[in-house]
Formats: C-alpha cells, structure tokens, sequence
C-alpha cells in the first residue's frame, strides 16, 4: 500500500510543481510588470493602488478586459498582444482577491 501511495505522489509532482510555478510565474509578472507603474507593493505608483480593496467595484471579466485593453488616454497600455485571455482572468483573480487558489 506505501508502495502506491508512493508512485501515485510520484505521479502528481510534476503536476503540483508546474502549477506552483505558474502561480509563482503570475505573481511575479504582476508584481515586476504591473509593479512597474502600479507600484512594486501594487499600493499606486504611476498608475492608482490595484490591491484588492482598492479593485472591489470591478467583477473579474471587466478588470481582465482592463488588463487586456488597456485604459485609452491612460499610462495604461493594452496587454492583449502579451497575454491570452486565460492570463487575463488568472491576473484579474489574483489582484481581486490578493491570492491564487
């Protein structure tokens, strides 16, 4: 029975590892590029404090079309031509609730 228990966490660590760099990957792009202006705490900068209480009136899909459209006659520069939708929405989940489940 250790035997399969073993082989099965075995079986699941590339898995994990790879989703812990992913959010490991997220993080860091929002904190060094979004970081950029917003700040590298994300409390304002260039651009307004995009910390999760200060984002509470956006639902996620009109903050990730933000993050991809960018704010015309704004610093805010369009990301669409960097990162995909998915992207969009996982940076938009993150800055709304300050983690990554």
């Amino acid at each position: 029975m250790l035997r399969l228990v073993s082989i099965a966490v075995l079986l699941c660590a590339p898995a994990m590892a790879e989703e812990s760099s992913a959010k490991t990957e997220l993080i860091n792009l929002v904190h060094q590029d979004c970081g950029s202006c917003h700040g590298l705490t994300l409390k304002g900068g260039l651009g307004p404090d995009i910390r999760p209480e200060s984002l509470s009136h956006y639902d996620i899909e009109t903050l990730a079309t933000v993050v991809l459209d960018g704010i015309p006659e704004t610093a805010m520069p369009p990301w669409r031509p960097l990162l995909s939708e998915a992207d969009a929405d996982r940076i938009a989940k993150y800055l709304l609730q300050g983690e990554l489940k």
